[in-house]
């Protein structure tokens, strides 16, 4: 079996800092989930806690369990939330929880997982019968014209590069990687989706 590659790390503290679109985003996910306020909820890439703790704020009688790989966003995610939450440091693909949650939230971080069919497939395993997950990311296509205006300024003075035979040759400064495909078909391939009646609006994962 060929092992994993180690999850990356991150400057915590300045990503904490600076975060305020991820932030906005996270809010902007919570509004699709509206709890009672007792549910045990996993923020499934929880980064430096400040979403965690706008979810704490709506779960006054509830529970979280935060969960990021990177070491660093975990450290500060801890000093933030306290014992207001179970902060987890642990990669998403190979998540293994005590016992099943109400709802998984994730805002931001599914585009980061290579692998949506084990991704999912822990997901919907974290998940109690009815359980409901909340989440965005980003998907193929959605930056194409951020790329395509990024080529096009790298082949421009100054960032173009003049090779040895003095021909003029752009070079972006930030190489285009390859989006993930549509994760829809993983999630529904193992038993999370959306209800078609209800755009946005999550089933129930499991009967």
């Amino acid at each position: 079996m060929t092992p994993r590659p180690a999850p990356r790390d991150w400057d915590a503290a300045t990503y904490d800092r600076v975060s305020d679109p991820q932030f906005e985003w996270g809010l902007e996910v919570l509004e699709r989930l509206p709890p009672r306020g007792d549910e045990t909820v996993l923020d499934a890439g929880c980064g430096s806690g400040r979403v965690t703790r706008a979810l704490l704020e709506r779960l006054p009688h509830g529970r979280v369990i935060a969960v990021d790989a990177a070491p660093a966003m975990v450290a500060v995610a801890r000093e933030a939330l306290g014992d207001r939450a179970e902060v987890i440091e642990a990669d998403l693909v190979e998540l293994e929880l005590a016992e099943p949650v109400d709802a998984v939230f994730s805002s931001a971080v599914f585009h980061w997982v290579l692998d949506h069919d084990r991704l999912f497939e822990r997901v919907h395993a974290a998940l109690r019968p009815g359980g409901r997950l909340v989440a965005q990311c980003g998907g193929e296509g959605n930056v194409e014209r951020f790329l395509e205006a990024a080529s096009e300024a790298a082949a421009e003075p100054p960032f173009v590069r003049t090779s040895s035979a003095g021909r003029g040759r752009g070079t972006s400064r930030h190489p285009r990687r390859r989006p993930p495909a549509s994760s829809g078909g993983a999630s529904r391939t193992c038993g999370v989706g959306s209800s078609p009646d209800a755009p946005g609006r999550p089933i129930p994962a499991r009967t």
